[in-house]
């Protein structure tokens, strides 16, 4: 509840009343764009490797193209695109302390029974005195997920995940689970 007050203080104090409401909800609804993208556009890039050439495969494309895709939609957008995780892979992908509030709030509201789907949390905060907007969508653990983050692995794929991910946290998934969330942030200026 306090986080709360405190956002909506935030919100109120750093966007005019006349403005505020409409432009949060256009940057929610970029946010939302962007995350809606970078899901797309990774998963495409995932069906096509697990078809092609294996679970493997896959594992590049997560390693390689999803930092791509992020930094092409930070380019494109003028926000920090990214994804982030309380159980990492990489880790250069572990949440910052907001992210991981947001995180830990995501898995609350799932084990209260919300759909994983629909989580999302939009905030305007400060940060080293920089006025940012911060936005994530929960990224719900899917069938296809599960070939690299759920419990029976491949000996081949958990072979290739000791290799390049020696502190690998990221697997034992079910579906509906929450695999991670986008994570955008835009300053304010």
């Amino acid at each position: 509840m306090r986080r709360f007050v405190w956002s909506l203080l935030l919100f109120w104090v750093f966007l005019s009343p006349a403005a505020g409401a409409d432009a949060l909800g256009d940057r929610i609804g970029a946010a939302r764009g962007v995350a809606q993208r970078f899901m797309g556009e990774l998963k495409e890039e995932l069906v096509k490797a697990l078809q092609a050439e294996g679970a493997v495969a896959a594992i590049g494309v997560c390693g390689a193209r999803a930092p791509a895709i992020a930094v092409g939609l930070s380019l494109e957008s003028g926000w920090e695109v990214g994804r982030t995780s309380l159980r990492v892979r990489n880790p250069g992908n572990a949440p910052d302390h907001w992210e991981g509030q947001v995180l830990a709030e995501f898995e609350a509201r799932r084990e209260r029974g919300e759909e994983v789907a629909g989580m999302e949390r939009a905030e305007v905060v400060m940060v080293d005195g920089v006025q940012k907007f911060r936005y994530m969508k929960a990224i719900p653990t899917a069938g296809l997920c599960l070939t690299c983050h759920g419990s029976a692995l491949s000996p081949e794929v958990v072979s290739t995940l000791r290799e390049l991910y020696p502190e690998d946290q990221a697997t034992g998934f079910d579906i509906g689970e929450i695999r991670g969330a986008f994570t955008i942030t835009q300053p304010l200026d």
